[in-house]
């Protein structure tokens, strides 16, 4: 029945071999044997493609429940045993800082450390992919600012620091005084500007730029400012080195800046909770430790 699913999802045999990691011909040999155990022609396969007929079309749709059931099953059984194993997947949206990756990983020395058995699974994606995959199981934690909040999902703030307007050294503003700069001066220069949902805070100071550009990810955003022709908001860890190469400069910063929270966010009831709160609890001892994430500035 598993060989059934992906094939059914994948569109074909040929399209199943990686997902299942097996040869289509012994793909063929299972679904052979499906059928003659079920009694049923479930799909039509040759030159014309892969169809299913009505009675698969049944089969594949009373098959859904049936997994899903048997999944609930697993996770409710590895919740009771003390040892914490298997697969956590945390995706984050944002390029990691310095102090976030060290914050990062810190709680994987302990959490490997203390559960050798736990394999992490850490990537970026787009925010509304994280979601889905907090959703569907298909993640444990995200880790994205958390602005818009979606039902079935709960989110803590976590790890905050400001994002502040700067510069490139190639840039007009770069040898203008901060007492010389005002919203006037700011609004005649293009600015590269983030494109998603961002908080009260942020959007009241993008309002007194001229977008010029738009750019999701800090490194694309970074790209454009650096080549001198786009002002921008960044974090300041994320600049530290430039500013002190004098590559970049900050733009007033007492005025020009805005907080940048990111979320720590997983499913409301998520389906493994004891990994969930395993992360999540080491996690926040490293920051009770080491304190909030150093702003720079």
């Amino acid at each position: 029945m598993k060989v059934f699913k992906s094939v059914v999802e994948n569109g074909g045999f040929a399209a199943a071999e990686d997902e299942l990691g097996i040869t289509r011909s012994t793909i063929s040999v299972h679904m052979n044997n499906l059928e003659t155990r079920m009694g049923l022609t479930l799909c039509h396969r040759g030159r014309a493609g892969f169809m299913l007929t009505p009675d698969g079309q049944v089969a594949y749709q009373a098959s859904l429940p049936l997994f899903a059931a048997l999944g609930e099953f697993s996770n409710a059984v590895s919740q009771l045993s003390q040892e914490i194993s298997g697969n956590l997947v945390i995706l984050h949206a944002d390029v990691l800082d310095d102090a976030r990756l060290a914050l990062l990983a810190k709680t994987v020395h302990e959490m490997i450390t203390k559960a050798p058995q736990l394999r992490i699974t850490l990537d970026g994606n787009r925010i509304e992919n994280i979601e889905q995959a907090l959703l569907k199981d298909k993640a444990h934690i995200g880790i994205f600012p958390g602005y818009r909040k979606m039902a079935g999902l709960s989110y803590q703030d976590t790890m905050n620091e400001p994002i502040y307007l700067c510069c490139a050294s190639s840039h007009p503003l770069f040898q203008v005084a901060d007492a010389q700069i005002d919203d006037s001066l700011i609004a005649d220069h293009a600015a590269v500007v983030p494109g998603v949902e961002i908080s009260q805070e942020g959007r009241e100071q993008l309002k007194k730029l001229s977008v010029g550009a738009y750019a999701y990810q800090f490194d694309s955003r970074k790209a454009l400012i650096a080549s001198g022709k786009f002002i921008g908001y960044l974090p300041g860890s994320y600049i530290k080195q430039d500013l002190l190469n004098g590559d970049f400069r900050l733009l007033c910063p007492t005025r020009y800046q805005y907080n940048f929270a990111q979320s720590l966010v997983h499913k409301l009831v998520p389906a493994e909770p004891k990994k969930v709160e395993f992360f999540k609890q080491i996690l926040h001892q490293h920051i009770a430790v080491d304190g909030s994430l150093p702003s720079s500035f």
